[in-house]
């Protein structure tokens, strides 16, 4: 199973959502809350190629975008073989 870590804040909608969706498939995720560790804010930006709002998830080293873009991907079937379920 890929290893997935999503960049989130506590009171994010968004951020719910995507870690719902996982945890149905039953993916394991690291979770970094850039709310109880700002330092960590511009990695994020960084690795998400500018990209500052959350949530921001990564399946390995490949950033799959947002909330809505982890979704579109689930919705086109695309996202089950990128998390090897």
């Amino acid at each position: 199973m890929s290893k997935v870590t999503i960049y989130t804040k506590a009171y994010c909608p968004y951020c719910v959502r995507a870690k719902h969706v996982l945890d149905s498939k039953g993916v394991g995720y690291h979770e970094i809350r850039i709310d109880e560790q700002p330092e960590l804010r511009p990695e994020m930006i960084a690795l998400a190629g500018g990209k500052s709002t959350v949530p921001q998830i990564f399946v390995g080293s490949r950033h799959i975008g947002g909330c809505d873009d982890m979704l579109s991907l689930d919705a086109n079937g695309q996202l089950d073989p990128l998390l090897n379920l």
